[in-house]
């Protein structure tokens, strides 16, 4: 089947990974795929192309430029596509009315950021809520990427016939422990060897509250913090950083400008902390698990969507910087092994598994849509 494959833009965040994650594991005999993009190209672009799938830029000048959607429409017509796989919100609410419009009736969704007060990191309004409900229904079904968006889902009124959990995943052997990597990342950052070191990784926005986590490092002397991200919150940590006199003890790095990647980051961390205070799945936090690091989170549906003792080495934490600041003590006092065991988690949630479940998603979307 040929899928095309619409994302609202392909700059470094976690849906944008997950796509391209995913298509290198979607097998090219059972689907053969095309990435359209309505804005920022960006350097997951780049990477999606040189791994073989074909990018193009829609050109979208802005959230009302409505003549993204012929212009998008006359694309999947003309591509000759079977199917039309929407990602985040405003390509699921464009890239539904063009596959309509083409002509194309199986059309799924994975829904990456739906939170209980906000998407994709801005607040929930009636109209955000009417427009994707609205759409939601011209599409054949939408993939949930936990059992915590699956019942926010419902919240919203989806059907449950139209609603399919496919989780998140990883490919756990890029971030599986190398020491030689701990101690040359550590020396291209300027941390000193035997320096306890606490990381986090994701988007530098307000809603990831990473601000509480510079504030709990900094509480802690000695500690060292290293955040793996871009976005425009950068400035405004390191400067708190600062102000709290902690300034050579926080780090900020960003594959995109040259700086080590997410499993660089991990390896020459001690300790994993996500203080985002609400997740549609927690990808990070997976990741730092497939690390061998212990982790402290303020929310993470992957984790809590599983008995206990699929993740013992997660445990969740409250939101006051002082709690988060006391938890990362408490846990540096208590050292332990250098790398925890990899729990079971980790394994449920192999890219794999995920490719498997949307392609059984595809073949239901065409099987529905052949019988309209």
């Amino acid at each position: 089947m040929k899928v095309v494959h619409v994302i609202t833009g392909l700059g470094i965040g976690g849906a944008e990974q997950q796509l391209r994650l995913l298509l290198r594991h979607l097998p090219p005999e059972r689907a053969t795929c095309h990435v359209v993009t309505l804005t920022n190209p960006g350097p997951v672009a780049d990477g999606i192309r040189s791994d073989g799938t074909g990018v193009t830029h829609l050109g979208m000048a802005g959230n009302r430029d409505l003549r993204a959607v012929p212009r998008l429409a006359r694309l999947i017509r003309s591509g000759g596509f079977d199917l039309v796989h929407t990602h985040l919100y405003r390509a699921c609410v464009y890239g539904r009315v063009a596959a309509r419009l083409a002509g194309v009736r199986a059309v799924v969704a994975t829904e990456h950021s739906l939170g209980d007060s906000q998407i994709e990191g801005r607040p929930l309004s009636a109209g955000t809520r009417a427009l994707y409900r609205a759409t939601e229904r011209m599409g054949t079904g939408t993939a949930a990427v936990s059992a915590t968006v699956v019942r926010r889902l419902r919240a919203w009124g989806v059907a449950d016939d139209r609603i399919h959990l496919a989780p998140n995943g990883i490919d756990p052997s890029r971030f599986r422990h190398d020491p030689a990597v701990r101690s040359a990342v550590r020396g291209l950052l300027g941390l000193p060897p035997a320096a306890y070191t606490v990381a986090g990784v994701g988007r530098l926005v307000p809603a990831k509250r990473f601000d509480l986590l510079v504030r709990a490092a900094a509480a802690n002397a000695g500690t060292f913090l290293l955040i793996a991200g871009d976005g425009p919150e950068r400035g405004n940590l390191l400067r708190l950083a600062a102000d709290l006199g902690a300034a050579d003890r926080v780090i900020v790095v960003s594959a995109q400008d040259g700086g080590p990647d997410v499993p660089e980051v991990l390896a020459a961390a001690d300790l994993f902390v996500s203080p985002s205070p609400e997740e549609a799945f927690g990808l990070a936090v997976v990741e730092a698990l497939a690390a061998g690091l212990p982790v402290l989170y303020a929310a993470c549906p992957a984790i809590e969507d599983l008995p206990p003792h699929d993740a013992p080495g997660a445990r969740r934490i409250g939101g006051d910087p002082r709690q988060l600041a006391a938890a990362i003590g408490r846990q540096r006092q208590a050292g332990g092994p250098a790398r925890l065991p990899v729990p079971a988690a980790v394994d449920q949630y192999h890219i794999a598994h995920t490719a498997d479940r949307v392609l059984a998603l595809y073949a239901s979307a065409l099987a529905s849509a052949t019988k309209k």
